[in-house]
């Protein structure tokens, strides 16, 4: 069940530990991705977060949000680029994205395949998506307070296979939000540090979400064989011809 926009953009925008989160996610986002430049950058869920270090530089910005959660205008004070639209119906055509942002858009969906299935197709050849989803191990899946208690937590191998069953290809991944979800001026004011420490350890077993990157390939198919065949199309028949007749000397 999808989260509602209203909450999504109170708990980002309006209360300090979700700041203290945006920052976090938003900081590995950036790791992953440097620069996006001359690049159209998507999001899906309620993406919009991490998508701001990319408007100065990327050729096209993009929020997508599915219609169970709502939309809301962003960025503000500039022109809107948020987009509603069915969670299993993107109004993009295929292969226009270079690189996808998902958050709060997987595991709060009840068709999860069929989303997988929207973000391969809109990513081109060779486009990054990055999935980021609440973490089974971690204790911001286990508290109601912030919206990576909702929906359905996964461990890094749990989202690896599906993200493969779908043709993806994993390129990386990382973990993030290592502090505890909580309000407590000492938890906010020490965030960065507990970052810094828990990059230090393995992504599949602490942190509150979990990031993978993946790759849409498209391979070339195999050669049947049918190529060479048709070069030569007499081949089958050259046992029933006679011989040519040798020339005269």
């Amino acid at each position: 069940m999808h989260l509602d926009v209203v909450d999504l953009r109170t708990f980002y925008y309006r209360t300090n530990l979700g700041r203290v989160a945006q920052k976090a996610i938003r900081d590995q986002v950036t790791a992953f991705w440097p620069e996006a430049k001359g690049q159209t950058v998507a999001g899906f869920g309620f993406a919009v977060p991490l998508l701001r270090p990319f408007l100065a530089d990327a050729r096209r910005v993009i929020a997508l949000m599915p219609a169970q959660q709502g939309v809301m205008p962003w960025p503000a004070g500039a022109d809107n680029v948020s987009v509603l639209c069915p969670e299993t119906l993107w109004p993009l055509p295929a292969g226009f994205v270079d690189k996808l942002v998902l958050l709060h858009g997987l595991e709060t969906s009840e068709q999860p395949s069929a989303v997988l299935e929207e973000a391969f197709r809109v990513l081109g050849p060779g486009g990054r998506a990055l999935f980021i989803v609440p973490h089974r191990g971690g204790l911001w899946a286990r508290s109601d307070r912030t919206p990576f208690g909702f929906g359905r937590p996964y461990t890094l191998g749990q989202i690896e296979a599906q993200l493969r069953r779908h043709s993806f290809q994993i390129e990386g991944h990382r973990a993030a939000l290592f502090a505890l979800p909580s309000e407590r001026r000492f938890w906010l004011r020490t965030a960065g540090l507990w970052e810094r420490v828990g990059r230090r350890l393995p992504a599949g077993l602490m942190g509150g979400v979990l990031m993978v990157e993946a790759t849409k390939q498209v391979f070339a198919p195999r050669p049947t064989g049918l190529r060479e065949r048709m070069r030569r199309p007499l081949e089958a028949l050259e046992g029933g011809l006679p011989a040519p007749a040798p020339k005269p000397a």
